[in-house]
């Protein structure tokens, strides 16, 4: 009887190993799927959502936001505070300040859903590290700037 046992927790211990080594040698001669992450990074899919970002008039490059402040009272966090002002003479406000706490943000996307204009979308950006949480207070109009000047320099 014991020796049944024993040969019968040997041979199951040998098909496990046979079992294991199967699939490591089927994976073996795949191709490799790990990037070399400082040089290479990944193409997000369409429906990621990251922070959200500003979007910029195709014609003249600036903001499409009208200051109506729909996504800052649709916000369950409060993470977000915007600024405008009428210029003299122009029929509507001005974007002059669009922050973001990305540190209170609960991509909960109600301010996107709640913008009429499509002046707020997800940024496809995910590779976010700061010191400190200063780091993740975001200016979204510095930022759309320095979007457009760079977009600018490349071209």
């Amino acid at each position: 009887m014991i020796m049944g046992a024993y040969f019968k927790d040997l041979f199951g211990g040998f098909w496990s190993l046979i079992v294991g080594l199967a699939i490591t040698i089927k994976y073996f001669f795949q191709p490799v799927v790990t990037l070399q992450y400082p040089h290479e990074s990944l193409k997000m899919t369409p429906r990621f959502r990251g922070h959200i970002d500003l979007v910029a008039d195709p014609g003249t490059g600036e903001p499409l936001c009208i200051v109506c402040g729909m996504c800052q009272r649709s916000c369950p966090s409060g993470c977000i505070s915007l600024k405008g002002e009428k210029p003299e003479g122009a029929k509507k406000k001005v974007l002059t300040a669009y922050t973001l706490d990305f540190t209170r943000c609960s991509l909960c996307g109600l301010c996107v859903e709640s913008c009429n204009f499509g002046a707020i979308d997800f940024s496809k950006e995910y590779n976010l590290a700061g010191p400190s949480r200063e780091a993740y207070v975001f200016d979204l109009l510095k930022r759309l700037k320095d979007r457009r000047s760079n977009a600018d320099a490349d071209a």
